[in-house]
């Protein structure tokens, strides 16, 4: 049941994909400033994320961290690449992704200090892919420059 729901929503986020990346699909309105999209602060913010998620990874295991703490720290990253992103975007609703992510990701790390390690794929993974999909198909339905 799951795999097929996860194959609805793959099939629902490519449909959007498509029907915003159309010709003369809807623009923002003129008083909405634009933004490069894939400009040099974009960029920086995932150089950043790409040094601290394996960095972190790489410092958590030569500290005999616990496997599943990965989980954590990537909602962890990838939440604070959403909030950096939001100015460099001037996108804010984006901040609402990325600070549950964030949040989802210190939740994984409590567990770890609570020796609930085997929630912490759930919390921090499950979840925080709920979180990116739903974050996904609201900005996706977002009007665009």
């Amino acid at each position: 049941m799951l795999r097929v729901l996860a194959g609805i929503a793959l099939a629902v986020v490519i449909g959007l994909w498509f029907r915003a990346a159309r010709p003369g699909a809807a623009a923002a309105p003129d008083n909405v400033p634009s933004a490069p999209f894939f400009g040099v602060g974009y960029r920086w913010v995932v150089a950043g994320e790409v040094v601290l998620l394996f960095g972190g990874m790489w410092l958590m295991r030569a500290l005999g961290v616990p496997e599943q703490v990965n989980v954590a720290w990537i909602a962890f990253v990838v939440g604070v690449h959403f909030m950096a992103l939001a100015p460099v975007w001037r996108q804010r609703s984006i901040l609402v992704t990325g600070v549950t992510l964030t949040v989802l990701g210190v939740a994984g790390f409590a567990m770890a200090a609570a020796s609930a390690l085997t929630w912490i794929p759930f919390v921090s993974g499950v979840i925080s892919g709920a979180v990116l999909l739903a974050g996904s198909l609201t900005f996706a339905l977002q009007p665009r420059t």
